[in-house]
């Protein structure tokens, strides 16, 4: 097959690598649906599309369909899940569930509409929807250009650097195939920049996870393109073309991988200021043993072992699909809980956790089939050219293995779009290899079951359509609502009556997203926390309460709950949460807020005092028990309680200092009558205050001692 061999006309299959260049490509340049939500939509339609077309097709010239036993992975998976929304968590099983049929539909099309035609085309989709992405990434990391709202930068049109790197990763043995394959100076040095612009991109995320798969591709490559020499494209290049095609490459890499950042968030970091300072910092530099006592490695032991835990307490049945955040607060060790993490960070571990059972049936009869496959590819006789382009999917498909073990790929749409059609190119290159048939011989519809076929796809469609324009709206008005609450809190004057038409409308566009979806952790509770900021703890409780009915286990939303029952009056129903929350973890941070608040409604603020200075000595102490602290000293007048407290939370939320200062330089100037100190307090506050809101911060500050700033 020539490079500019051109497919049949099949148009489920050209749907197909339309969806895989399209879902890495696509972004929202708004802050009002999650990067991934989006993604999720562009592989969800573009499956169902891709299947309405092949029935369509179908039902014009009917053909054999094949089944591979590869097949029974995610359809056993589709099935517990299935079986999960009885007894588990019914909202994030049935998740689960549509998760695992988009995967197992894609799959199932990949095997009967791929074919070797159709690889050039797939590779180009691949290759150039990471091109794509990873033009974005240089532009971040370059010029600091923030089109893609997004957390850790520099991710494109991904919420998260690490989702990206995961992704590109996966591309690289397609876009080295790609180059392979050239014809002509031209097209050589195109595909060779490229490839380099794909790595260096790779390089500035600093994701150690796919920076280690992107060495362990490397040689892989050399020894797949060692043992398939024989079909190597570059084998008949004149010598001048293969050195242009390979300085593109490194060329590309040295040029951009030695240019200073221009973000300030990436250079804040401390990992360096070019992509290969990065590299190196996040490899050769690597320390294991500060990285897992302080680092992100830190936080992934903990939830590792406490998935462990989970596996070991249910470990045939697991704890149900999509289940593991819901449960994952049983398991962890007291006081150490992590609760704003919804994956573990280790797709085996959090599959065990739970499917039980046949998580471990679905890891075996992965790994065989890729073990199976890699001894046929190594071993082929004839067809090496279809022999060869299985084995860049095998390498694909170890790379994305490999960083399985510290993220969650199978979950985010574009890596788990490729996962099924990495395993789909396997099965169909190993037949065209090997000359096999199918596991189980082919089957020839009847009309009527196409037809069938057809019409389930249509309604499946129009449903999806449905539920994306659901959850679109429920998370924009979500992502609002936050939106407003955080603008409240950081306005500096919450109770300010210019606001009450904000949170008015705050309020309405939280219960409306509620209702569309009230199993939406992630966002509900920036907008009850901002509700307590200021004092609503009716709706607060009311919003944090939607969230508990959905995470019963997550003790910060229920003290959160008994913290909003016991300003309200209702000490019985504060003293229940309380408990509830204590029987989960007792010693818990978040608790020891609320269990002196209450010893203080009791009559016992001596010891209420005491108890609190010994936690803030120890160091054991939360956002809301310094709160807590400063209200209780204040009312005690216990000013250096106050003052310790106060201190604590400037260290701990700088963003806020300027409020801790400027509260600091009231005590000192009205309470202790200490001028000067009041005066230094007053000056930082001003200092560190953001530049929009710093005239009014000083003007905070008492007149009589305002002009000897």
């Amino acid at each position: 097959m020539t490079d500019g061999s051109r497919p049949t006309r099949d148009w489920a299959a050209i749907a197909l690598v339309t969806t895989l260049f399209l879902a890495p490509t696509v972004g929202v340049p708004n802050e009002l649906m999650l990067q991934d939500t989006l993604k999720s939509i562009v592989v969800a339609l573009g499956t169902l599309i891709a299947a309405w077309l092949f029935f369509w097709q179908h039902t014009r010239a009917p053909q054999p369909w094949q089944w591979h036993r590869v097949m029974w992975l995610p359809v056993s998976l589709l099935g517990y899940a299935l079986g999960s929304m009885v007894w588990s968590h019914t909202y994030l099983a049935g998740t689960e569930a549509i998760r695992w049929f988009i995967f197992s539909l894609l799959l199932w099309l990949g095997i009967n509409t791929l074919r070797r035609e159709h690889f050039a085309l797939l590779a180009h989709s691949i290759h150039w929807g990471a091109v794509a992405a990873s033009l974005w990434v240089v532009l971040q990391f370059l010029l600091d250009i923030q089109w893609f709202p997004q957390g850790p930068n520099p991710a494109s049109t991904f919420i998260n650097r690490n989702f990206f790197a995961e992704f590109v990763v996966c591309t690289i043995p397609f876009s080295v195939w790609l180059l392979s394959r050239a014809t002509g100076l031209a097209q050589s040095l195109l595909r060779g920049i490229s490839l380099g612009l794909n790595v260096v991109a790779l390089m500035m995320t600093g994701t150690r996870s796919a920076l280690l798969a992107l060495v362990v591709v490397s040689i892989l490559l050399v020894l797949v393109c060692w043992r398939f020499r024989q079909v190597l494209g570059w084998d008949g290049w004149p010598r001048k073309q293969l050195w242009m095609a390979v300085s593109a490459s490194l060329g590309t890499v040295l040029a951009l991988g030695s240019l200073p950042t221009g973000n300030v968030q990436v250079e804040n970091e401390g990992w360096g200021n070019t992509a290969i300072e990065r590299t190196l910092h996040r490899t050769v530099g690597f320390d294991a043993s500060s990285e897992f006592t302080s680092g992100s490695g830190s936080i992934r032991l903990v939830m590792w072992k406490a998935t462990v835990r989970m596996i070991a307490d249910v470990p045939f049945t697991g704890v149900g699909a999509g289940a593991w955040e819901v449960d994952i607060p049983l398991y962890q060790i007291a006081g150490t809980q992590l609760e704003t993490d919804y994956y573990t960070h280790n797709e085996y571990l959090q599959l065990l956790g739970e499917y039980g059972l046949l998580g471990w049936l679905f890891i075996i009869g992965l790994l065989t089939f890729a073990v199976k496959s890699s001894a046929r590819i190594w071993m082929a006789k004839g067809q090496l050219a279809d022999a060869m382009f299985g084995a860049v999917a095998w390498v694909s498909l170890l790379a994305l293995l490999l960083v399985s073990g510290a993220g969650f790929p199978w979950h985010m749409a574009t890596t788990g779009a490729v996962f099924a059609v990495l395993l789909a190119i396997l099965v169909v290159a190993n037949q065209l290899f090997t000359n096999a048939e199918p596991v189980q011989p082919r089957w020839t519809p009847s009309r009527n079951t196409i037809r069938a076929g057809l019409v389930g796809t249509t309604a499946c469609l129009l449903l999806a359509l449905y539920v994306s324009f659901q959850a679109a709206q429920a998370e924009r008005k979500l992502i609002m609502a936050a939106k407003i609450a955080l603008t409240i809190m950081a306005s500096g004057g919450s109770q300010d009556p210019r606001w009450h038409a904000d949170k008015a409308r705050m309020l309405q566009l939280a219960h409306e997203g509620i209702a569309i979806t009230p199993h939406y952790r992630k966002i509900t509770p920036t907008v009850a926390d901002g509700l307590a900021r200021w004092g609503d703890w009716k709706n607060a409780v009311e919003i944090w309460q939607s969230v508990a009915s959905s995470r019963p286990y997550v003790t910060a939303i229920l003290v959160n709950i008994g913290r909003g029952y016991l300003n309200m009056g209702k000490v019985d129903e504060a003293i229940a949460y309380l408990n509830r929350a204590k029987a989960i973890d007792a010693q818990a941070p978040s608790i020891r807020a609320l269990e002196v608040v209450l010893l203080a409604k009791s009559g016992q603020g001596n010891a209420a005092l005491e108890i609190t200075r010994q936690y803030l000595r120890a160091g054991q102490y939360d956002d809301e028990l310094l709160n807590v602290a400063v209200q209780m000293g204040g009312r005690a007048k216990d000013w250096q309680l106050v003052i310790q407290a106060t201190t604590l939370e400037i260290e701990r939320r700088p963003k806020d200092a300027w409020d801790g200062w400027l509260r600091l330089g009231n005590l000192y100037l009205n309470e202790l009558k200490d001028e000067p100190q009041a005066l230094n307090a007053y000056r930082k506050a001003i200092a560190v205050a953001p530049e929009q809101i710093r005239d009014r911060v000083r003007e905070q500050v008492p007149q009589r001692v305002r002009a000897q700033l």
